[in-house]
């Protein structure tokens, strides 16, 4: 006895030999006190039977359950209210002499009670290894002290189609288990949770107040996306029945059609989907993007999306329990923030432990000198003797196997193996060989003396379960076993051979990670008869390896632990001590006899012993649950070997049989009576079967390990001598590591039995379980190591894990070494009690590390299972494990669900366990998923396999039907968010802090323009209309225009003299119809063609301003003409010129449902012209009148329209022909929307100004054509080529793969010297290196492919031209660039984000980058606004609201400080400048300028500023079935957007990806996930996503998801 001295006060609660029960009578007259009855009133019959049942309660003949149970009963007529609820009165958890009742015990006698097991057995099962009353009531009262708190959370929705788990088996495997390992096929009683259920029958209990909380670090203290308003109206409280109605109601997802393009596009067309019709809205950056939104206008008020995440935010707004210190260094460098240590945690407090010794090992004479010795001495003088009894499917015996047969059958097998398989020169196998058993566990007499047969030829033999399929569950584990272990025979029965997988030859299949194996069968008729002179060699047992038995670690990898002949003898000798076996005697065994205790008792100390195994495989206690009970009172055995599951089977199918006896049995070994879980089967068992004989003290349970055999078992007692005591330990000391009574919360306590003293010879320490194993103090938990002579010797073939387990020298506090003799490490975790008795409380393998506290997995399932599985869990399977995100590991906790569960229950039941566990264990859930009955991997017993579950998990291979992810409690690491600085210090202050610091101001400028001399030059460049009549007269024929169609056959093509002289028709046709004056605006409507640029320069000569617009899609009206009525509207556009066809749908019937038709200005058809012509061509006074309005819709939904002047153009043209040197000989291929931007200037006004080629390809042609652009490129020997992203994707998709074919039809790509994509956004680096490294196989150059960048302010700010240097990429730290700071760091270093250059700056063109708060420049380590200053800038928005300001504040801003005259365009984006090592064409080092996004896009959150794409990118490598994601902000939550390209059945699985991707990679914690179908996601003609739109159909409930989970 060492306990601390500060603990031994309170032993003796710790230990109680006897419960205190208080005198019966206090009791009861206490109670009939308080229940306000007068116990003299009462009629005399009721009196004594009271006074009869508080005899049997201080006897103990009833338990308290029973006792209140029958009085309640007895008072219920007398009570003045019979709902009054008689407090109980608590027990101490040790038992008397009868132990304490289970409910299913409980009752008036067994026969009523065991039918009641008969009625509920069909039920739904729970796991009874994990049972225990005491435990449930905790879990009881743990979530009854929720119902104070009122919350109603939002469940997840589903669509219809996605509804897995519909009544019915439709998605229910069958199960194919031969049995469970892992489940109890019996139920409870439907009384286990009644207060439960009456405490908890309004939604509003479903969660507790962990759930609803958040930290102030996670999204509820984030500030709002950019420009968004600080406060948000909330929505009046519902009352809880209204809030689960709305739920409910919205179960079921109408399928109506959005308005969006999204209807009908297919996954195909995702890049050339039309712009979608956004609100119009106010155009300023600061102005709210959420207007609508806030003020619910265009969001039904009660639209289920809103009221759902109002629901979560009210989960989210309580502060999080574990406080956060005020923390967070800007630097960034640290992410985490550290737990600070409680200085109330408990700390051990003995002193240090003393190894434990245990029995001296007896020496009897006649041991045998090796266990074959023992099989020969019995075969030869006990041949009749029974040695095993092999039962059928029905429990009755098929037959016995007799010691002669077990030694000659073995005989034939040694043999066999080692002269009959291969030659005599050349033998198969050696002594000292390494073979598989592999023999089902319903065959035990096959494998006994296969067993025994390699112990005779002295090779290995190496116990494996039967394969069942090609991709088993630790198949491939299985596999590194054999491999390390060297194995490449296998021995089998024939029946077994049969029913393994075979390939269509009849072989039997590879099965995964296995090496190649032989397969020998070893039915008696297949083997040899010795001949006389040949005799087994049994040499004394040494140190040589004996068998090799598996062993599966945490991580799911297979070891062997190889047993030598010294020490399975040696642990036979233990066994044959600490249980007195005796000769003869019989013993009953239910457990695997490949392994564990079935195989050291029911094969290898049994033969020792001479004993008469009975082995009752898992198929027959399925079948038979009361079998091995049978068996026993048959056989009138001695020794019974069983786990909890059977005792509770056997106790369950228990139909009060009257003749059943267990009083022969002296030893019931209890095999997992480690686990603490196991004390209440035990006592109920005891309770049941006590009246037919079974004695108390013969319950033994005991401790064993892989790696140390048996550990420790308690020898049966003497008969009436007290029972071994019980401690009652805090869960909240153990989860610290250190043993401590449970005083205050009778909810968190765990009840453990002992495990009876360690083994005979053997010596123990307890050590703590990581770092060097020093001595834990006697008031520590720490890991069991044991030095034996009887356990393991090593994992066979790996060394260097072997030396960390099986040569442990423990050390004491100082480090010093307790000796030379080396321990095992057992994987148990316990301590030692009063009188040297072994606690266990818990394994290694099972152990959870969370914030630094331990939690052990079995005593989650069992708190889970306490939570009223029944409506819920399929037959109480239960994985709990951990996975590791951000830094700490996270709990989670997979059920099968059953088929009958409506999704309400099954939301119920995880909102329960969350708070359970978060009451009992004080730990936040990360993940609670539910997934269709019999779809976990299994092991070949039937249980869950854990390790295979969590790789299912991590690989988004799971398929959940239910899933609740809880980021916001369980994440408590989070870094506090960062708090913006006031700027006190002014732009000039850091500027001069710079230039100190030696950095340079982030300024970049593109080379000169020059100055036109010849005047004739400057008219005819000044105006584009000059251009075209000029080049009409001097070059009349040169071709400017070729129009290809999907074939790639000119279709149209256009002179300089046919172009001039169809806009002179227009122009003629405009003036007669039109009835414009000048300076009108007029719409041009017109598919990508020379309709378009014929029709855009009759505009010019007429004097009107064109109005570009993309032609609505004829399929898609509702979606796609609202965006075109807009632009003529807010464009006051008097006239609109269009084609025929275009000009019939305008004024169709269904363009009538979308929009009002009657009120479209002047519509003319531009098809049939007459010949006329203008009587003169309009000459603008100046060139700063406008010459065309350039209409877009941005990202974030807006739509703007901005001025371009006649100057801006000219200049425009000029840059661009200066940077790519087009002259009139070239020609250059267009693949681009003609309708805005950069892609209208190359389309419609370059080849005019520069006199080259376009070749016009209209992306919308690769849909029927894919090769189209690429074979136009080796046709035409194009050199220069601009195209958008949207065809670099579709190419790259949809030619990747067919680079051979595109070859063999001669495209040769080697002419192009440069491909430009033409984009407003940060370059797609991954896009154009896949689109580079694809088609290199057709001659593209890795230098062809740059990008250009523009912006609505600016429509050409960079493109890569012929003479700069190639564009450069570098690699910035993501940590950085969200403090808006650029740290260039290494490629592949950790958080690093690749940028490429988004092209030269063009000619005239300066850019400097600035802080858009102070608008001061910044250096050139800031990440900034970019500002533009340039000739061919726009000159101003076209708005209908005429807001000057904003005119002035984007087109004609100036710097704070520096250079305050010159005047700014702000471009909106971000961006930063690097000097690079290159030079440009002056000699000069090249200033690179990156773009980095959208300033009106970026997210902050946390207060640091994020950029969709980068948390996009990392949400789509996430899993292989997301096709495309898209995020954006609501009220400090963040949303993801997922696209579902595989099954509808993955995707569940994707919510968990998604959440630990984002957390990971960008620490933000994801508030709502949605999974979609593809092409969801709208997208602009420039391939750009359009997250406002999507943002506003999910508030709208508009976009059909597949399912929406709202994290907690």
């Amino acid at each position: 006895m060492f306990f601390p001295e500060s603990l031994s006060y309170s032993l003796k609660w710790l230990f109680p030999h006897r419960p205190y029960v208080p005198s019966s009578r206090v009791i009861f007259g206490k109670v009939m006190a308080d229940c306000g009855v007068d116990l003299y009133a009462l009629p005399k019959e009721v009196r004594d039977q009271l006074a009869e049942l508080d005899l049997e309660l201080s006897e103990g003949d009833i338990t308290q359950k029973g006792f209140e149970k029958k009085r309640a009963k007895l008072l219920a007529s007398y009570l003045p209210n019979a709902d009054v609820i008689l407090p109980d009165v608590q027990l101490s958890g040790g038992h008397s002499g009868e132990p304490m009742t289970s409910p299913e015990a409980s009752g008036p006698s067994t026969s009523s009670a065991s039918k009641h097991h008969r009625t509920h057995r069909s039920g739904g099962a729970r796991d009874e290894r994990y049972r225990s009353d005491i435990h449930t009531e905790a879990v009881q009262a743990a979530l009854a002290k929720h119902k104070e708190e009122k919350m109603a959370l939002p469940m997840p929705t589903k669509r219809r189609s996605a509804l897995v788990q519909s009544p019915g088996d439709a998605c229910t495997p069958p199960d194919t288990s031969s049995a469970s390992e892992d489940e109890g096929s019996l139920r409870r009683k439907t009384a286990f949770s009644v207060a439960l259920a009456q405490g908890l029958q309004s939604p509003d209990y479903w969660i507790n107040h962990s759930v609803q909380s958040s930290s102030t670090s996670s999204s509820a203290s984030s500030t709002l996306s950019h420009g968004e308003p600080k406060s948000q109206p909330q929505p009046q409280p519902q009352p809880a029945a209204s809030v689960l109605a709305d739920v409910l109601a919205h179960m079921h997802i109408e399928n109506s059609v959005s308005p969006d393009v999204t209807s009908s596009a297919t996954a195909q067309d995702r890049g050339l989907r039309m712009d979608l019709p956004p609100a119009v809205r106010g155009m300023s950056r600061g102005q709210s993007r959420s207007s609508m939104l806030d003020t619910a206008d265009g969001v039904p008020v009660n639209s289920r999306v809103s009221t759902k995440i109002q629901q979560l935010l009210n989960t989210l707004k309580r502060p999080k329990r574990p406080p956060l210190s005020e923390f967070f260094l800007d630097d960034s460098e640290e992410i985490v923030e550290v737990p600070q240590l409680d200085p109330n945690t408990p700390k051990p407090e003995g002193r240090q432990i003393i190894p434990v010794k245990g029995e001296p090992l007896g020496v009897v004479s006649n041991w045998p000198p090796a266990l074959q010795a023992a099989l020969a001495r019995w075969g030869a003088t006990q041949a009749k003797s029974p040695a095993l009894t092999v039962l059928d499917i029905t429990g009755k015996p098929l037959y016995t196997l007799t010691y002669g047969k077990l030694w000659s059958r073995s005989l034939k097998l040694a043999y066999t193996l080692l002269n009959k398989l291969g030659t005599k020169t050349e033998p198969v196998l050696q002594p000292g060989d390494r073979v598989a058993l592999v023999y089902p566990n319903s065959d035990p007499s096959m494998f006994w003396v296969a067993f025994y047969g390699c112990l005779l030829a002295e090779v290995i033999p190496v116990p494996i379960e039967v394969p069942l399929s090609k991709q088993d569950a630790g198949s491939q584990q299985i596999g590194f076993l054999l491999g390390s272990c060297g194995v490449s025979l296998a021995l089998t029965s024939e029946v077994c051979l049969k029913g393994l997988p075979k390939t269509q030859n009849g072989e039997i299949i590879q099965f995964k990670g296995w090496p190649r194996m032989k397969w020998v069968v070893t039915d008696t008729k297949y083997l040899t008869k010795p001949s006389k002179d040949w005799q087994p060699h049994i040499p004394t047992a040494n140190t040589d390896t004996a068998y090799i038995e598996y062993k599966a670690s945490k991580e799911g990898t297979v070891m062997g632990v190889a047993v030598s002949k010294i020490s399975m003898l040696t642990h036979c000798q233990a066994l044959t001590q600490a249980c007195n076996y005796c000769e003869g005697e019989t013993l009953v065994n239910v457990l695997d006899c490949k392994k564990d205790m079935g195989l050291w008792h029911g094969v290898l100390t049994s033969v020792m012993n001479r004993i008469h195994t009975i082995t009752v495989p898992y198929s027959v206690m399925k079948a038979c649950p009361m079998s091995w009970v049978q068996r026993v009172h048959i056989h009138k055995a001695r020794v019974a070997l069983v786990k909890c599951r059977d005792i509770h089977w056997a106790m369950m199918a228990h139909k009060d049989q009257r003749d059943t006896n267990l009083s022969s049995i002296r030893m019931l070994i209890v095999a997992d009576g480690a686990n603490p879980w196991s004390v209440s089967s035990c006592d109920a068992f005891l309770n049941v079967f006590q009246s037919h004989g079974l004695k108390p003290e013969v319950i033994c349970p005991c401790a064993t390990s892989p790696e140390a055999l048996t550990v420790a078992i308690r020898r049966p007692g003497a008969r009436g001598a007290p029972l071994p005591a019980r401690a009652i330990l805090s869960m909240g000391g153990l989860s610290h590591g250190v043993i401590r009574v449970n005083t205050e919360d009778k909810n968190s306590a765990l009840t453990v039995q002992d495990v009876g003293h360690i083994m005979p010879g053997a010596l123990m320490c307890i050590v703590k379980p990581d770092g060097s194993p020093q001595l834990c103090k006697t008031d520590e938990i720490g890991e069991i190591v044991i030095s034996s002579r009887a356990g393991g010797t090593m994992y066979y073939g790996l060394p260097g894990v072997t030396k960390n387990t099986f040569e442990v020298i423990p050390v004491n506090q100082s480090g010093a070494p307790l000796g030379e003799v080396p321990f095992t490490r057992t994987g148990l975790l316990g301590f030692v009690g009063p009188g040297s008795l072994v606690f266990v409380v818990g394994k290694i393998e099972g152990l959870l590390m969370v914030s630094r506290r331990r939690h052990n997995a079995d005593d989650l399932v069992a708190t889970a299972l306490a939570v009223e599985p029944v409506k819920t869990v399929y037959r109480g399977r239960i994985a709990v494990f951990s996975v590791t995100v951000f830094y700490d590991e996270r709990i989670v906790i997979v059920a099968e669900q059953r088929p009958d569960a409506s999704e309400e229950d099954s939301f119920q039941w995880m909102s329960r366990v969350l708070q359970a566990i978060d009451s009992i264990h004080q730990v936040g859930l990360y993940c609670l998923a539910l997934v269709p009955a019999n779809t976990l991997p299994k092991t070949p017993l039937g249980g869950i396999h854990v390790c295979e579950t969590k790789q299912n998990f991590l690989e988004g291979n799971l398929h959940p039907c239910n899933i609740l992810m809880c980021p916001h409690t369980c994440v408590t690491n989070m870094p506090k968010p960062r708090q913006k600085q006031p700027v006190d210090v002014g732009p000039a202050s850091m500027l001069v802090g710079n230039l100190v610091a030696g950095k340079r101001i982030a300024q970049a400028t593109g080379r000169e323009l020059g100055v036109l001399e010849d005047q004739d030059l400057i008219r005819k460049h000044q105006f584009l209309s000059d251009a075209l009549q000029s080049r009409a007269q001097t070059d009349p024929d040169h071709i400017l225009y070729v129009l290809l169609n999907a074939k790639g056959v000119a279709v149209c093509t256009a002179t300089c003299a046919q172009l001039h002289k169809r806009a002179e028709k227009i122009t003629a046709t405009l003036i007669e119809r039109g009835g414009l004056n000048t300076g009108d605006n007029v719409v041009l409507l017109y598919p990508p063609g020379i309709d378009l640029i014929a029709a855009f320069y009759g505009c010019l000569y007429a004097g009107v301003i064109p109005v570009t617009v993309r032609p609505p899609h004829p399929q898609n009206l509702s979606a796609t003409l609202p965006t075109v009525r807009m632009i003529i509207d807010v464009s006051k556009a008097a006239c609109i010129l269009t084609t025929q066809p275009l000009m019939r749908i305008l004024r169709s019937r269904e363009a009538a449902a979308s929009v009002n038709v009657k009120t479209w200005p002047t519509i003319i058809d531009t098809d049939d012209l007459p010949r006329k012509r203008p009587p003169q061509l309009y000459k603008p006074p100046t060139a700063e009148m406008l010459a065309y309005l350039d209409f877009s819709v941005s990202t974030t939904g807006m739509l703007t329209g901005v001025k371009m002047s006649h100057a801006a153009v000219s200049t425009l043209c000029r840059s661009i022909k200066l940077q790519c040197e087009l002259y009139s000989s070239r020609q250059i291929a267009i693949c681009l929307d003609p309708y805005c931007g950069l892609g209208f200037v190359l389309w419609c006004l370059s080849s005019v100004y520069s006199g080259h080629q376009s070749i016009l390809i209209p992306p919308l042609e690769l849909e029927s054509s894919l090769p189209l652009w690429l074979s136009t490129l080796s046709q035409y020997k194009i050199r220069d080529t601009f195209c958008s992203y949207s065809v670099m994707e579709l190419c790259t998709k949809g030619l990747g793969t067919q680079t051979e074919l595109l070859k063999a039809r001669g495209v040769n790509l080697s002419c192009v010297r440069s491909c430009v994509v033409i984009a407003e956004e940060r370059p797609r680096l991954i896009l154009t290196q896949s689109f580079s490294k694809l088609f290199k196989d057709v001659g593209l150059s890795s230098r062809a492919v740059s990008t250009a960048f523009g912006s609505r302010v600016n429509l050409a700010i960079c493109m890569q031209g012929t003479a700069g240097p190639d564009p450069s990429t570098v690699y910035v730290d993501m940590k950085s660039l969200r403090h808006d700071r650029v740290r260039l760091v290494e490629r592949g270093a950790p958080q690093s984000l690749p940028l490429m250059e988004s092209g030269t700056i063009l000619a005239g063109v300066r850019v400097i980058i600035v802080n858009p708060e102070t608008r001061g420049p910044l250096g050139d380590s800031h990440l900034g606004e970019i500002w533009v200053n340039s000739l061919h800038s726009a000159s101003g928005y076209y708005t209908i609201y005429g807001e000057e300001s904003l005119q002035a504040d984007h087109f004609n801003t100036k710097l704070s400080f520096g250079d305050p005259n010159t005047l700014w365009a702000r471009t909106g984006y971000l961006g930063f400048i690097k000097r690079t090592e290159l030079l440009d064409a002056s000699g000069d080092r090249h200033d690179a300028l990156f773009v980095v996004g959208s300033l009106d896009e970026t997210l902050e959150l946390r207060g640091l500023r994020y950029h969709p794409i980068d948390i996009e990118t990392s949400v789509s490598r996430a899993h292989r079935s997301i096709a495309e994601s898209a995020v954006f902000t609501w009220t400090n939550l963040l949303v993801v957007v997922a696209e579902l390209s595989g099954s509808e059945q993955e995707a569940l699985d994707l919510v968990p990806l998604v959440t630990n991707v984002v957390l990971e990679e960008h620490y933000l914690i994801v508030g709502v996930v949605v999974i979609v179908d593809p092409g969801v996601i709208p997208i602009n003609s420039r391939g750009e996503k359009q997250r406002m739109h999507l943002r506003d159909s999910f508030l709208a409930d508009q976009l059909d998801p597949i399912y929406v989970a709202y994290n907690m």
